[in-house]
């Protein structure tokens, strides 16, 4: 153990002096950032998680500290002793940038820790180092004093989270990592089972089956910030191993499930930012996100709301417009976004045509456009050729078009035309400066589809086989499964989906209606899940749920632009540790002992 250690105790982080310190005497730690030496003046700014202090060595205030401070180099880890001074009255100025800017410590005793060899980047946040070497070295990246920041973010995010729900009567209970392997939904991680030869666990993508079971169980209200696993292709928004703050309730209805996740909410932010939230927040179904803003997850902080012409043209046969007419034949939709001529000015006819090569990242063929002259004439398209005056007419009516107005047009299927239209529409709200900074705009989003149909034609769960649907919908089920809409919800923040879930079925009547619905009977159910089904023999509560997306939520709170700004020690986008080499090859003995056997590839 260091000496130092024994005989001094460190009385400030490098971030807490201030002028009310001159005069004291104080001990530090922490590492160099920055080593000037003027003169016979060795200037040093000392880093800790909290920030910066400037620290002076002369010989004049301690001989032998200055003499070892001409050895000092970046990230060497010291500790110091001296005492608060300002840095006018030593002849210096204040720097605005620092907290503690306006004071310095000259230093009368050194001691270096351990000495670093030269870092292979700077430990500063205004860097343009490959995010590759960053990752390899992610112990000296996550020095930097912007992700340090982020984590001590996340850190309060945690408190704060566990705090709410142990007041409001939660019970913090865990569930396990290895589990039974169920097909569907996301690929599962498998884990060789060695005491079971050819038999697998799969590492738990959520935790909703057993999370269900403590509502059998009789827990009544549930929370765990919970680990989960997910073999998926990665992006900067996902991570293989990824955490969630999940939720269940009995007893309750989605009501209940909105105010109590407002009040966790409305407590992270006062917690972490000192920001008070409006409630209740705002609700809108699926079908109006989709239909304004061609999103399940709207932005809100702008406008550009789009508008459904399919009911306009239908009529007219397409007005003229021979796509148009195809589009409709095919029940297909028409959707048009309107840009007020202000901002439609600074769209250059280039700039138009490159929106063009943009959508078609979205699977659009094409984007058909129009900018509206005087007397609602339409110019630079080539739909002005062949679309009808009565046509043109009722489209400017719909989208409230006006002179120097710029107007975007998409037809074919629903996913497609919302898929392009919504893609674009934030595309152009950012592009045009129309997305205010330091605004939170929550929403939720409810009253979902319960199914969706497969690339097969196949009715599948949207969400999970054991979201209830709404009452009234349950005589639909198995005969009109388009019409059925779930008791599901989504929390929507600036247009990220930052939690979901849904009312479950607690009645076995309505499970096995909603397995017919799906062409599967119990027994293929029971297959996959046949001790969840025989744990609601038992009288299962009503209940509902909740998952957030920790990892996003952090991502929102500190403004970062990845999640693995904000995950300490991440996976690439081909899901490798470049720290660690993982994963890696294992030795032909492990593999016999596991009962594995590679395919060559």
């Amino acid at each position: 153990m260091s000496e130092f250690l024994v005989d001094k105790k460190r009385t400030h982080s490098c971030n807490a002096l201030r002028t009310s310190d001159v005069g004291k005497d104080v001990v530090l730690m922490g590492w160099v950032a920055h080593r000037r030496d003027h003169g016979g003046r060795v200037f040093i700014d000392l880093r800790d998680r909290e920030g910066l202090t400037q620290v002076v060595f002369g010989p004049e205030i301690g001989k032998e500290a200055h003499g070892l401070a001409s050895e000092l180099r970046s990230e060497y880890c010291i500790g110091i002793v001296g005492k608060v001074v300002t840095r006018v009255s030593s002849g210096g100025q204040p720097n605005p940038k620092l907290a503690s800017g306006e004071i310095e410590v000259n230093a009368e005793e050194l001691h270096i820790f351990s000495r670093s060899e030269t870092p292979p980047f700077l430990i500063e946040d205004d860097i343009d180092t490959r995010e590759e070497i960053r990752l390899k070295h992610r112990y000296l990246d996550l020095r930097r004093p912007a992700l340090q920041r982020n984590f001590l973010v996340r850190s309060k995010l945690y408190r704060a989270a566990r705090d709410y729900f142990h007041g409001e009567g939660f019970t913090e209970l865990e569930t396990p990592f290895m589990v039974k392997y169920t097909p569907g939904g996301a690929r599962n991680f498998l884990v060789p089972s060695r005491l079971n030869p050819g038999s697998f666990y799969a590492l738990a993508e959520s935790p909703q089956i057993f999370k269900q079971l403590f509502m059998v169980a009789g827990f009544e209200r549930y929370f765990q910030i919970v680990r989960c696993f997910r073999d998926e292709d990665l992006r900067l928004d996902r991570q293989p191993e990824f955490t969630q703050v999940d939720v269940e309730m009995s007893f309750i209805t989605e009501e209940d499930i909105y105010t109590t996740m407002e009040g966790l909410i409305a407590r992270v932010w006062k917690d972490v930012l000192d920001v008070d939230l409006p409630r209740p927040f705002r609700r809108m179904s699926y079908r109006e996100a989709m239909l304004k803003y061609g999103s399940d997850k709207p932005d809100l902080r702008f406008g550009l709301e789009l508008a459904d012409l399919t009911d306009v043209l239908r009529p007219l046969e397409g007005g003229g417009v021979p796509l148009f007419k195809t589009a409709l034949e095919q029940k297909g939709i028409i959707k048009a976004l309107r840009i007020p001529a202000k901002e439609a000015a600074s769209l250059s006819r280039t700039e138009a045509d490159k929106l063009e090569e943009f959508v078609k990242g979205f699977g659009a063929r094409g984007l058909a456009r129009a900018r509206v002259g005087e007397g609602g004439e339409w110019t630079q398209s080539p739909l002005s050729k062949t679309v009808t005056p009565e046509a043109r007419a009722a489209m400017n009516a719909a989208l409230g078009a006006g002179t120097g107005d710029l107007l975007f047009f998409q037809f074919g299927s629903f996913k497609l035309v919302n898929a392009v239209l919504g893609g674009l529409r934030l595309h152009l709200g950012h592009k045009l400066g129309l997305v205010p900074e330091g605004q939170w705009r929550f929403l939720w989003v409810t009253d979902f589809p319960m199914f969706e149909q497969n690339e097969g034609g196949q009715w599948v769960a949207a969400h999970h086989p054991f979201t209830s649907p709404k009452p009234e919908h349950v005589q639909h089920l198995g005969t009109d499964n388009g019409r059925v809409e779930a008791r599901a919800y989504d929390l929507v923040l600036n247009g990220n989906e930052i939690a979901g879930g849904s009312i479950r079925i607690h009645q076995r009547d309505v499970q096995a209606k909603v397995f017919a619905a799906l062409g599967l009977s119990e027994d293929d159910f029971r297959a996959k899940f046949g001790f969840l089904l025989d744990a609601f023999r038992y009288g299962p509560p009503p209940h509902g749920g909740i998952a957030f997306g920790l990892d996003r939520l952090a991502m929102l709170l500190c403004n970062a632009s990845s999640l693995r700004d904000v995950i300490t020690f991440p996976k690439t986008q081909k899901g490798t540790d470049l720290m660690t080499d993982a994963p890696t090859g294992v030795a032909p003995e492990q593999l016999d002992e596991l009962g594995v056997q590679l395919k060559k590839v």
